[in-house]
């Protein structure tokens, strides 16, 4: 019950079902850190996350395909799994009480800006055949601000493959993992061979009776290092903090320095990508220069995602896998036909039982399949219509109220995603702030990016991507749209950007409504970034884990008082 909290520490209830402060699409990563900090930073429990599956988790609850996992700090693991990353995330939801605001097999239609009432109208829609959709199949909610947490990863792409809806086997997505399907002794065909397939690879050849892969380019591929986390270890991430920031610092230093590796193909980190690949290459095919043909790429490190593993180059030599690289020119009831070298069709094989398409996402989609009608009935893909661009990949153009995390021009290629969405749910708290203290007043407020600034942006952004290995012409990657345009890639490091959204500077908005005094009176909102660099000395990192070894043993013996009791002062 709401007691005498007010508006909006109090949470939606049945009475206002279909009205509330901020609505968040998605419970991935995204929507729960924007989420968390409206909670820290706002003081705001009136919110609603709707998520179109089952559970929270995102990108990790949908990809649960064989070998899925990444690379993190405090978890058994170097590289821990799909279900110790989701475990994580459910732990984390529970502690802030975050499942009470999902409302789970929900999915929006449309939103519509409301210009007279400063409001988005958002059409939701439940699942056929779920029970909520007994309740009610579709309504409408309205809201003060609009969050998409959608992200870049979420809606899977099929090849577009002659044949493909003909084929007889099982056909499944890799975002789509069908578990209740045993791979034991089957032929299985495998399309693409990105990250994701270097995951599943070497999973599924353990009991699989054949793979054949199918590559268009080869990738450039540089060592795991995966290893188990020993209880000892994890003990000391937990109970000495120093020791835990220490790792996480030179994780980030190492990886802000892999920047220059991904972004000029010249530079010095990304020759030592070429050397290091293309020596584990051949130490784990020794004699195989037939495969160290196909799968040296001709192409800049970073104009494709790099490849990280240490077991898809020896999978590639088991005799159990087939390496094709011929173009696809159709795929039959049973099998797959290839074009030839001298143009000829030719039949790989005519009894496939299962195909797999680790084919990734529409990434360069934005939102799909989602409508937004913003001010002056612009739609979201008029805006876009030359390509997806935002202010700080956060904001768009007439499209008021309304913010997205992981949006254009926000991923990367050398660092963690996540630092980006903690700095954008930092950003978009700040940018909530005002139109919720207008609300608290009884006023209406809307804040839009000026298109001036955005363009300025914009430009500034893709003059540095056009000349980087992003934009390599030999390699075609999804960081891409189909006319060019580089419209997911970041051009900067992680500290750039995070010093960037480090404070809302609402000059930079079109502000409108009878709450802009709440604007004048406070028109920057610092909202500060995440500091994972090191900041500190290895000797002072070693004194205060002294300390705090010092404190977790006082604690113990406070918490064990027969051993205090044996204590005598002399």
């Amino acid at each position: 019950m709401a007691g005498d909290m007010p508006w909006p520490e109090v949470a939606v209830g049945n009475a206002n079902h279909a009205n509330t402060a901020v609505l968040i699409i998605g419970a991935g990563l995204s929507g729960m850190c924007t989420a968390i900090d409206l909670i820290k930073r706002n003081n705001c429990r009136n919110f609603i996350i709707v998520e179109k599956s089952g559970g929270i988790g995102g990108t990790w609850h949908d990809n649960k395909y064989p070998g899925c996992c990444c690379d993190n700090s405090d978890w058994t693991r170097e590289y821990p799994g799909q279900e110790e990353i989701l475990a994580y995330l459910v732990k984390t939801a529970q502690e802030y009480g975050l499942y009470k605001h999902v409302r789970f097999n929900t999915s929006v239609e449309h939103a519509t800006w409301d210009d007279a009432a400063k409001k988005w109208r958002v059409k939701v829609k439940t699942a056929e055949g779920s029970k909520d959709a007994e309740f009610n199949p579709e309504y409408e909610i309205e809201t003060d601000f609009l969050v998409s947490a959608v992200g870049q990863l979420n809606q899977p792409k099929w090849p577009e493959i002659e044949g493909i809806k003909d084929f007889k086997g099982r056909v499944m997505h890799s975002a789509r993992w069908d578990w209740s399907y045993d791979l034991k002794d089957k032929k299985i065909v495998v399309l693409g061979n990105g990250c994701t397939s270097a995951q599943i690879i070497p999973e599924v050849v353990k009991v699989a009776k054949s793979i054949t892969v199918f590559q268009r380019t080869p990738n450039w591929v540089i060592p795991r290092g995966d290893a188990p986390v020993s209880s000892l270890w994890r003990n000391v991430y937990k109970y000495v903090p120093p020791i835990r920031w220490r790792k996480r610092a030179a994780q980030m230093d190492f990886r802000e320095a892999f920047y220059d590796a991904v972004i000029d193909g010249q530079s010095a980190l990304a020759g030592e990508i070429r050397r290091q690949s293309t020596t584990m290459m051949r130490e784990q095919l020794p004699g195989r220069q037939d495969l160290w043909e196909v799968l040296t790429p001709k192409y800049n490190p970073g104009c494709k995602r790099v490849i990280i593993s240490d077991d898809y180059f020896p999978t590639i030599a088991n005799p159990k896998v087939s390496l094709e690289t011929r173009p696809i020119e159709k795929i039959t009831a049973s099998g797959v036909t290839v074009k030839d070298k001298n143009g000829e069709a030719a039949e790989v094989g005519t009894e496939f039982d299962l195909l797999v398409c680790a084919t990734g996402f529409q990434t360069t989609e934005f939102l799909h399949p989602i409508e937004l009608t913003g001010k002056n009935g612009r739609t979201l893909s008029d805006v876009w219509e030359n390509g997806a661009q935002a202010y700080y990949g956060v904001t768009v153009e007439d499209m008021p109220n309304c913010a997205m995390l992981y949006g254009p021009n926000t991923n990367l290629g050398h660092n963690s995603i996540i630092l980006m969405i903690e700095s954008q749910s930092r950003y978009i708290n700040g940018l909530i702030s005002p139109v919720l203290n207008a609300r608290r007043n009884q006023q209406a407020l809307s804040i839009s990016p000026k298109p001036s600034k955005i363009a300025a942006y914009n430009e500034k952004v893709q003059k540095v991507l056009m000349n980087s290995s992003f934009a390599d012409p030999a390699c075609k990657s999804w960081y891409r749209n189909e006319a060019g345009l580089i419209t997911n890639n970041w051009s900067g490091t992680v500290i750039e950007y995070q010093d960037m959204l480090s404070k809302v500077d609402l000059a930079d908005y079109e502000v409108e409504g009878t709450g802009k005094a709440v604007v004048e009176k406070n028109p920057v909102v610092k909202v500060g970034r995440v500091v994972e660099e090191t900041q500190v000395s290895d000797r002072l990192i070693a004194t205060l884990s002294v300390l705090s070894v010092g404190a977790v043993a006082a604690g113990w013996l406070m918490r064990n008082s027969k051993y205090m009791s044996g204590l005598r002062l002399k």
